[in-house]
């Protein structure tokens, strides 16, 4: 199974995996042989946890990995007029008068605090296809929500 990626969601993933191989796997190292150190492995707490976030970070890499491997990267948009997986569109929200610019991107790019929004989420489903102008609706947990489409680009 794919997942749809941005050029710079891989290149952060990457980078990401980069430095947890290198400088994490280091640093953890650094932890464990401290730890070591203090003597009795048997009682020796710090070891212990040293030794399981050792594992974390290890379980942490593989699954990064994982989702690099199945990474398929998508470009740009087909049509910059047409909301798309990339595409940077601006809505208005009906009920409240506010207005938001998104980033449609890959679920593990997602960051809403940035405007990046899984295009797998509904909002996003409901906005691929629009149309500077045009209304969407969108059934959340609050009930239905219309966005007006003010800028696709």
């Amino acid at each position: 199974m794919s997942e749809q990626i941005t050029p710079e969601g891989l290149v952060a993933l990457q980078a990401e995996i980069e430095q947890l191989e290198t400088a994490g796997r280091a640093d953890m190292a650094v932890r464990i042989k401290a730890a070591r150190e203090l003597g009795d492995l048997k009682e020796n707490a710090e070891y212990h946890i040293a030794k399981e976030d050792q594992a974390h970070l290890e379980t942490k890499i593989l699954r990064l990995t994982q989702r690099l491997r199945a990474a398929r990267v998508v470009e740009g948009v087909a049509d910059p007029d047409v909301v798309g997986f990339g595409s940077t569109v601006t809505v208005l929200d009906e009920a409240s008068g506010q207005s938001t610019e998104f980033t449609l991107v890959g679920p593990t790019e997602a960051d809403l605090k940035s405007g990046r929004l899984s295009a797998e989420s509904p909002v996003a489903m409901a906005l691929i296809g629009a149309r500077a102008g045009d209304t969407v609706k969108v059934q959340t947990p609050r009930g239905e929500r219309s966005y007006s489409v003010e800028r696709v680009g």
